[in-house]
């Protein structure tokens, strides 16, 4: 399979409370989280070294967020790589405990 033919995928795990991002056939990372009441807390993210340069974190981080944002969820980016991502995306802001939401 050529290169431009492979696809990303973010799918949810539920089972092991985290979102994966696969590049074709394999896992290239992962977000982990945890959920409280309506929170959704971001505590840890890793994308394999081997899948650099593809911008897969980026595209895990966005859809990670996005689907959270859909269940109707906040934010909590306990997680560095998350939390900046998140300041480089100030269109989420609303969304996330300590930006838009203040407790």
């Amino acid at each position: 399979m050529s290169e431009q033919a492979v696809a990303a995928a973010v799918v949810r795990n539920d089972a092991q409370h985290r979102y994966e991002v696969w590049y074709g056939n394999s896992l290239a990372g992962f977000t982990e989280y945890r959920e409280r009441d309506d929170d959704t807390i971001f505590i840890h993210t890793e994308v394999d070294a081997a899948f650099g340069g593809k911008g897969l974190g980026n595209t895990l981080a966005h859809e990670a967020i996005e689907d959270v944002i859909k269940s109707g969820r906040v934010i909590v980016p306990r997680c560095p790589f998350i939390k900046s991502w998140l300041d480089k995306h100030p269109e989420y802001d609303e969304h996330v405990v300590g930006k838009g939401i203040r407790r």
